[in-house]
């Protein structure tokens, strides 16, 4: 396959500590999860990359399709905890299909194609539990 895009992130610190991008300017302060700290987390990060990744992958699916709607794509990310220190993630993504004239059930699909699409999907697949849901408005 072709390289499209490489970045390269750096933490210092692990959840307690900041992040930074090789690539731009981001830097991001690190904090626990719940801390009321100033700050964002790796779930908060995560699910905002699945739903923009996701979001991406539904458009090339509505082109793929000759589909017509706009779409929201939000993931809710859950961090799990095991005994011990067994943690584990879990997501659920709800796409919302507005201006469209396709029926909940035609829109649905093209949701799940989008899932088999997406890399972010590809990544987590067998890894975490994920479920998909859509409605149209």
């Amino acid at each position: 396959m072709k390289t499209l895009y490489s970045t390269k992130a750096t933490v210092t610190g692990g959840r307690a500590g900041s992040a930074s991008l090789s690539d731009n300017d981001l830097t991001i302060n690190m904090v626990p999860p719940g801390s009321g700290k100033e700050g964002n987390n790796p779930e908060q990060l995560f699910a905002m990359g699945y739903s923009a990744c996701f979001d991406g992958a539904l458009a090339a699916v509505k082109q793929m399709e000759k589909a017509k709607f706009d779409s929201t794509t939000s993931i809710e990310v859950d961090l799990l905890q095991g005994e011990g220190h067994d943690y584990k993630l879990a997501a659920k993504i709800h796409v919302i299909g507005e201006n469209t004239e396709l029926s909940a059930d035609e829109f649905q699909q093209l949701v799940e194609k989008a899932h088999e699409v997406c890399p972010y999907s590809k990544a987590t697949s067998g890894n975490i539990d994920v479920e998909v849901s859509s409605e149209v408005r």
